[in-house]
């Protein structure tokens, strides 16, 4: 005579565009940090839409209720604010991954999107620098030009990060360029290899939100 056998299930995850919640699908995440960096991990919850935060924190965390409750209230009083998503995108990156990372991806969030220094930008070691620039447009260039002086404007041009010398000139006469998180003046004229990070990475910033990953080897 033959045992009773029992199963748990639940409904499928769904996400406001209809796509499912799985790791077929494109631009999901895995637990693994080899598959899913911490830092992009932190971003998938984060730019989550309102209506998936709304669900994803039920269904994903272990906060109690009277939290979720209170969270949902804050938010919808202020959704511009995104309170749900970053509640949601921290609890998780320190549920799969840890503390640390979770520091470590505010810290690097600030980096692309918000006001972090150079400092900040420094802080950082190879990996997790890597782990940022991931999907920032990247160019290359050798270590000698940098060791015999590149000229900035000649630089923005030749890594096509504009299309050509008069519009990179304007732009850096205008005062809309940063190395590595600080603005460039007009007396700034030639990158070597002291402006490096890491000994081999340059980070160009043209006007607020356009970002350039330039490796030197």
């Amino acid at each position: 005579m033959g045992g009773e056998a029992f199963a748990f299930t639940c409904p499928l995850i769904t996400k406001a565009d209809g796509g499912k919640f799985g790791k077929t699908e494109k631009g999901n995440v895995w637990l693994d940090a080899n598959k899913t960096s911490p830092y992009q991990f932190y971003q998938f919850w984060l730019n989550a839409s309102d209506e998936d935060a709304k669900k994803w924190i039920k269904i994903f965390t272990l906060l109690p209720m009277e939290t979720i409750d209170q969270l949902l209230t804050e938010h919808d009083q202020a959704p511009q604010l995104r309170i749900l998503q970053k509640r949601l995108a921290a609890e998780l990156t320190t549920l799969v991954h840890s503390a640390d990372d979770l520091a470590f991806a505010i810290r690097a969030t600030e980096i692309l999107f918000g006001n972090a220094t150079t400092e900040v930008l420094q802080s950082l070691n190879e990996d997790q620098l890597l782990q940022v620039m991931e999907g920032v447009p990247t160019a290359n260039i050798t270590l000698a030009q940098l060791s015999e002086g590149y000229d900035f404007v000649s630089l923005l041009a030749d890594t096509q990060i504009f299309p050509s010398k008069g519009e990179a000139r304007k732009m850096w006469q205008a005062g809309g360029l940063s190395i590595n998180k600080e603005k460039i003046s007009n007396d700034f004229t030639v990158v070597n290899t002291t402006h490096l990070l890491q000994g081999k990475y340059l980070l160009i910033q043209k006007g607020k939100k356009n970002y350039y990953f330039i490796k030197a080897s």
